[in-house]
């Protein structure tokens, strides 16, 4: 007979883990996985890495969910490594091989010229194996069917590309490239893009994020990694939600503006009581003091945006306490 399943005593965690996302788990299961060794009781992450992916993959719980949308709306950076002259029917290695073509020697001038071909603004096409709905389905529900519907374009930015001759015993030739863009970038179709300006073709061997919205790899910690470490060690292991919007100018607040502004209202200042206008601060209160939330400048006016609760600022002052 089974033994019955230790059931999990959820509690409030506050702050954001940066897990290194391992390879062939979705976005999701590693949350879920970090969730239930955290025992928190809310959870969610801030942009899906493909299962093929590992890397940077920032993990919000509690009051953190609320700045998730920063994160998810950061320039990140990829190591890929594009396999040359194989394309496949999911533009990476987890697909079946559709089409194979010879590959032109890849010279210096090459590369040279397909960096200054695929660098700044270009308009890109989303693949059909990906999350993105068409009438309310994804489109890889459509491309397990063997259909191909019509996506738009999306403008997207690349502000770096790196490109070098690698080895990989997967290809007749290789090509390592490291990516500084813009959100909604699939470095997938990026790489199907570069093999098709080639002439050979390409699909994905490798993907690996390195950096998100100021956050690194080697700030990273895998889940057995978290796993091997008591309670107390994985607490240690989170930073606080503020961390989100650590880039942003910070206002203070004496304690009466700090309720009423925790109350979701509006507090008038003096000529640059607050600052010069922004369009994002984050906002502490300094009796005690205590993250409050994000808030924005307008005309001396400091306008709340996204706010803790009463009761979640005082758990991440408790916890402060310990």
């Amino acid at each position: 007979m089974q033994a019955p399943r230790t059931r999990v005593v959820r509690r409030p965690v506050h702050g954001v883990l940066l897990l290194d996302k391992p390879l062939g788990l979705s976005s999701n299961q590693a949350l879920q996985k970090a969730k239930w060794l955290l025992r928190a009781d809310k959870a969610g992450h801030t942009g899906t890495l493909d299962p093929l992916a590992t890397g940077v993959l920032p993990l919000c719980f509690g009051a953190a969910t609320k700045f998730s949308q920063i994160q998810l709306d950061a320039d990140k950076t990829y190591e890929a490594v594009l396999l040359l002259g194989l394309k496949t029917t999911t533009g990476d290695a987890e697909g079946d091989v559709i089409e194979t073509r010879p590959v032109p020697d890849i010279t210096p001038e090459l590369l040279e010229k397909l960096t200054a071909q695929f660098t700044g603004p270009i308009a890109q096409i989303p693949p059909m194996y990906s999350a993105l709905k068409k009438d309310g389905k994804a489109l890889y529900e459509y491309a397990r069917k063997g259909e191909e519907v019509e996506r738009e374009a999306r403008n997207i930015v690349i502000y770096q590309l790196n490109m070098a001759v690698t080895q990989d015993l997967r290809a007749p030739a290789a090509i390592k490239i490291i990516v500084k863009c813009s959100k909604g970038t699939y470095i997938r179709t990026l790489g199907e893009d570069i093999g098709e300006a080639i002439g050979c073709g390409a699909h994905l061997g490798f993907l690996r994020r390195i950096e998100t919205g100021g956050f690194s790899s080697d700030q990273c910690i895998s889940l057995p990694e978290l796993e091997a470490l008591d309670e107390a060690g994985r607490d240690a292991r989170l930073l606080p939600p503020q961390s989100l919007v650590a880039d942003y100018p910070s206002v203070t607040l004496d304690a009466d503006n700090a309720g009423r502004f925790l109350s979701g209202l509006r507090r008038r200042g003096t000529p640059g009581q607050w600052g010069k206008d922004a369009v994002l601060v984050q906002v502490f209160g300094s009796d005690p003091i205590a993250f409050l939330g994000s808030a924005h400048i307008t005309a001396d006016e400091l306008i709340p945006q996204r706010l803790l609760s009463p009761i979640e600022v005082q758990d991440m002052l408790q916890r402060a306490s310990h």
